[in-house]
């Protein structure tokens, strides 16, 4: 009797179990967004948003170049670019999960290099995880750890590549 009550009770635990991964599997798949017409980083909030007709329809958390304060001003400086950019290619060849490039530099971003006297620096990109974090995305990033780019969650990532088109603007706040 102790034996068919113990696997009964593991049976009905069991059926929880994937119930409530069927529900929050089938909750990911509606909220993720069909599409997007701009994209938002809000680099003090750590916060990418994907927007549609002016409104918000999804927001990952994102993690940013090693000194996140100020706008990329050079090579090697490890910040994220701000000001309004568009995405302008993409790559599932990368040693990320995916990747979106953005169009830094623009014309007043060299400008200002050529008045400094430095490189602009190039390869921004919004990217995923490197694959040993698998299919999987962060509630959080707890540091800043790019080069300048902004940096989100496997799954993130390949909603927002599925989500914009080439040509997609981004602007990138303080």
């Amino acid at each position: 009797m102790a034996v068919a009550f113990h696997f009964a009770t593991r049976t009905r635990f069991l059926i929880v179990i994937c119930c409530v991964l069927a529900s929050g599997a089938h909750a990911s798949a509606q909220t993720a967004p069909q599409r997007a017409d701009r994209i938002v980083v809000i680099k003090s909030e750590r916060v990418l948003e994907l927007i549609y007709q002016g409104r918000v329809v999804k927001s990952y958390p994102i993690a940013l170049g090693r000194h996140p304060l100020g706008p990329k001003r050079r090579l090697g400086d490890g910040r994220t670019p701000e000001g309004v950019y568009i995405v302008d290619g993409r790559s599932s060849k990368t040693t990320y999960h995916r990747e979106l490039h953005i169009s830094y530099p623009s014309d007043n971003d060299r400008m200002r290099a050529a008045a400094a006297h430095v490189a602009p620096g190039g390869g921004i990109f919004i990217h995923g995880m490197p694959p040993r974090f698998g299919h999987t995305d962060p509630v959080r990033f707890f540091r800043d750890w790019t080069d300048g780019c902004i940096a989100v969650g496997n799954i993130a990532i390949e909603e927002i590549w599925n989500a914009v088109a080439d040509g997609t603007e981004i602007e990138i706040r303080p």
